[in-house]
């Protein structure tokens, strides 16, 4: 019996990852999938942005 004892904890495990990453493919797209790469697009926007103005501001850059 020390044999399924060592054996179940992996299995469970390995059922457990299966199952998740089942559910991350599946929840990859659908209807929510263009707002979620509008919310990234426009956090990159503001990255992007702060950073040029950062850039161009003399003051910021200690000259």
């Amino acid at each position: 019996m020390d044999y399924v004892s060592a054996l179940v904890p992996p299995v469970v495990m390995a059922a457990f990852f299966v199952f998740l990453v089942r559910l991350i493919i599946k929840t990859q797209g659908g209807p929510n999938k263009g707002k979620e790469d509008a919310a990234v697009d426009a956090a990159i926007a503001r990255a992007e942005a702060a950073a040029a103005a950062r850039a161009a501001d003399p003051e910021a850059r200690g000259a």
